[in-house]
């Protein structure tokens, strides 16, 4: 054996020395051991030429397995995705390599019903003994295996012969409906700045640069096999905008390319066009993901998928009747490629609208292929603009009909933009030009629906709800049409009956982020009702059902948690504050945005900035405590704090425990950087400092030393508390796990010389950042390599979880959440 007793890292330098010095064998590729590449010229058009990708194992191994192993490691990435395929897969080990053409066994990669969710490195199922047996083969009837000290000649003369640019020719990448976006991407950076176009002009008119891919996607020989796509690849240049004129003449624009061809021609040689027949359907229909995110947003070009579209259709059939789909009539009016409608049975009761002509000719290419609509009843209409005497005169003569437009569905997945983006809100950002206030629907309903009229889908159902009433209207939106106090103005006049709803996670949705709810809501507009509360149904990303949630409206509460800390803090005195309470908006979904400090930066968003003094800090404690002690999920996402009942004024134990939880918990941003830290829960005999603390504040206030107004007493009763304070078993769990904590720090930095005051006055947030280090950006790391501070603060939050689990049911109780 050559290379005997050495670990794999070490085997893989010494083979890429020995045998590949010529070339780079420094590139990482996935999950993919080894790499030999061509050299990178200086001015690289094209991404780097691999030659080989390798499978490596220290001692002896049967090299047949390493490159199932390789290949499965392949496969379930789908590595080929990212990355051109090389000529040939290897696998070696300390006495031997063996290679196979890649394009030997690149089939495996494209079979359908084949598991790709196997570990690779498991050996005994099925997927590893199917690819083992082509591999085997393969193997056995090329010989291309080699041992390295009896075979070294013929190694290094199969490496000189083979290892050469282009010497397999160049392996070509498959396009399925799995990948078509990853070289789409990738086509954005190569191709399209060659196109010569100018894309904002264009994107006025609704053309969009994933039309040209498709024009290039769907073509052989460079002319695209489809005339129904609306823009075209001709050879050398794009056909646009084809139009036949009353006259008989037919016209088109028409653009070539910036650089003749050069970067349009080496990018495609990359990659076998076109794709299978059996993917173009989906590959049309998909063509909301080539979409960019501005129009996506302004336009409502997301796809439902088709677990939620099913879904949907079972409930309006629980809903309106077995037979709802010949008894009812069905307008999609934001219907994009139409994939919504998948499913319904009768295509005359159809009807298909959207903004862009493009979108209306994937759907009538769809039907061409089997889509279940009519040709006349898919058609181009602005929505939030175009009047009604546009539809087609049969979807009139319903809608016009106050009998019939009862049996008349709007079912859509609306757009969803709104003119203030995340940092206009927060302050450091402008208003979206454009996205939702230059419609006439916009301009009629906005002094009517307040706030809500800054969103498209509100947009949508007030022109449904006030011009359509009677209707039936199905959609799938956000839950904040029920519970934002933004859209209180548009509930007072959009009063129908909401017969039922489901939720669902948002990102399940394609190019959705964030961990919030989406509903699908079935509205009856003829019934008047003014939403108050609903009971929906929950589903998880499988469409399997797990759970009820009551959603309310919060329309008649008496405030919201940030209203009650106002009030109770009215009389503070900004001079005696001991830190700041900030607390952003009353959702979960701004939790982040409640927290304690003593900086005097500015903060960028709104909500409460409201000073700490011995005669709220119970009181603050409280919030912090209640907006933390239950965890912000994707299905709570816009439930609201609410202003509390009385209750807890004589609740000293729920007191207490909030106390406890807020000065351990990670909110607590207090920092002896930021001036002295009255937060210290410990004497300084307690956890054997080496200095006295600058202040005892916390520990005198907890043992009664200090007056600490109740509630009673801000109401006027006269109350105050010279007692010292009593805590659960759970709370009294969580000092003792704090109290190892801080001792372990103080004994940490007793052997530090010059030590300053900060270090000896450090608060919890100190303490972390002592052990936890920051990155180069100035931040906190997540961990520690300090063991037993790892364990002592996993100790802490684990005290803090059982702790916050006591809290929780008073958080109901007390009316702080419903």
């Amino acid at each position: 054996m050559k290379y005997q007793n050495i670990r794999e890292e070490e085997l893989k330098n010494k083979v890429a020395k020995e045998y590949f010095w010529l070339y780079d064998c420094t590139k990482i590729i996935g999950n993919v051991d080894f790499c030999v590449s061509m050299h990178q010229s200086d001015t690289p058009l094209f991404e780097q030429e691999s030659i080989l990708w390798a499978e490596a194992k220290k001692g002896s191994a049967d090299l047949h397995k390493s490159l199932v192993q390789l290949i499965l490691t392949i496969g379930k990435a789908r590595t080929f995705d990212t990355y051109l395929p090389p000529a040939l897969l290897g696998a070696f080990d300390a006495e031997k390599i063996a290679f196979i053409p890649y394009n030997d066994i690149h089939d495996i990669f494209y079979l359908n019903d084949f598991n790709w969710n196997v570990t690779p490195s498991q050996h005994n199922t099925k997927e590893f003994q199917l690819v083992y047996q082509k591999v085997k083969n393969s193997l056995e009837e090329k010989s291309l295996m080699f041992d390295y000290e009896k075979d070294d000649k013929e190694l290094r003369r199969f490496i000189k012969d083979n290892f050469v640019a282009g010497k397999y020719g160049l392996t070509k990448t498959r396009i399925d409906k799995n990948n078509f976006m990853v070289i789409y991407n990738k086509w954005l950076q190569t191709v399209k700045p060659t196109i010569a176009v100018k894309w904002e002009l264009v994107k006025k008119i609704g053309v969009i640069d994933g039309d040209f891919y498709l024009a290039d996607l769907l073509s052989q020989e460079n002319e695209t096999l489809k005339d129904s796509l609306f823009v075209l690849l001709q050879k050398d240049h794009y056909e646009l905008e084809r139009q036949m004129h009353e006259n008989g003449l037919f016209t088109s624009s028409k653009t070539a390319f910036t650089d003749k061809q050069k970067a349009h021609t080496q990018f495609w040689n990359k990659y076998e066009r076109p794709p299978k027949e059996e993917y173009w359907d989906y590959i049309i229909k998909r063509r909301d993901l080539l979409v960019p995110q501005d129009v996506r947003e302004r336009k409502g070009s997301f796809f439902t998928p088709q677990i939620w579209v099913e879904l949907s259709q079972k409930y309006l059939t629980d809903v309106l009747g077995e037979d709802w789909q010949d008894e009812y009539y069905i307008w999609d009016c934001a219907a994009g490629t139409g994939n919504l409608l998948a499913g319904l049975t009768n295509k005359y009761h159809v009807w298909a609208s959207t903004l862009d002509r493009q979108d209306v000719e994937v759907m009538k290419d769809r039907i061409q292929n089997g889509a279940n609509l009519l040709e006349d009843h898919v058609f181009q209409f602005d929505f939030l603009n175009d009047d009604f005497s546009k539809l087609p005169k049969d979807l009139q003569a319903v809608i016009n009909d106050p009998e019939k437009r009862k049996k008349l569905v709007v079912y859509i997945n609306p757009p969803y933009a709104e003119a203030g983006n995340a940092k206009q809100k927060s302050g450091t950002g402008t208003n979206k030009d454009g996205t939702t206030v230059e419609n006439k629907t916009y301009e009629k309903y906005k002094a009517k629906i307040g706030k809500a009229s800054n969103e498209l889908f509100t947009q949508f159902f007030i022109r449904v709800y006030e011009e359509l009433n009677g209707c039936i209207l199905a959609e799938f939106s956000k839950l904040k049409l029920l519970q934002s106090s933004n859209f209180a103005e548009f509930r007072k006049v959009f009063q129908a009956k909401l017969a039922k709803l489901f939720l669902v996670p948002a990102d399940t949705f394609d190019n959705v982020k964030g961990k919030f709810p989406i509903g699908f809501f079935i509205w009856n507009t003829s019934v008047e009702d003014y939403f108050k509360r609903i009971t929906a149904d929950v589903f998880d990303k499988n469409a399997k059902k797990i759970r009820r949630k009551k959603v309310h409206s919060y329309d008649n509460e008496k405030g919201k948690i940030n209203t009650w800390l106002s009030f109770v803090s009215k009389d503070i005195v900004q001079e005696d504050k001991i830190g700041t309470i900030h607390s952003n908006s009353n959702d979960f979904q701004h939790q982040n945005d409640v927290f304690i400090d003593n900086t005097n930066t500015k903060k960028t968003f709104g909500g409460l900035h409201i000073p700490i003094t011995n005669y709220n800090l119970k009181q603050v404690s409280i919030l912090l405590a209640v907006r933390h002690c239950i965890e912000a999920t994707w299905l709570n996402d816009l439930d609201q704090f609410l202003y509390p009942n009385k209750k807890w004024e004589k609740d000293t134990k729920f007191q207490n425990d909030c106390l406890a939880f807020t000065l351990f918990h990670g909110q607590n941003r207090i920092t002896s950087e930021h001036g002295t830290n009255h937060w210290i829960p410990f004497t300084e005999y307690e956890v054997d400092s080496r200095e006295k603390f600058e202040s005892n504040f916390m520990t005198d206030f907890i043992k009664g030393k200090i007056k600490s107004k109740s509630n009673g007493d801000i109401f006027g009763n006269g109350k105050i508390n010279h007692h010292a304070l009593e805590f659960s078993a759970e709370a009294q769990a969580v000092f003792e796990a704090g109290k190892a904590l801080w001792k372990y720090y103080h004994a940490s930095i007793k052997k530090i010389l010059g030590i300053s005051s900060e270090v000896i006055n450090a608060s919890l947030y100190d303490i972390r950042a002592y052990f936890q280090g920051r990155n180069a950006k100035g931040r906190m790391n997540s961990r520690s390599d300090d063991e037993k501070y790892t364990e002592l603060i996993g100790n802490l939050r684990e005290a803090l979880k059982v702790l916050a689990q006591k809290i929780e049911p008073k958080v109901y109780e007390y009316g702080f959440l419903k």
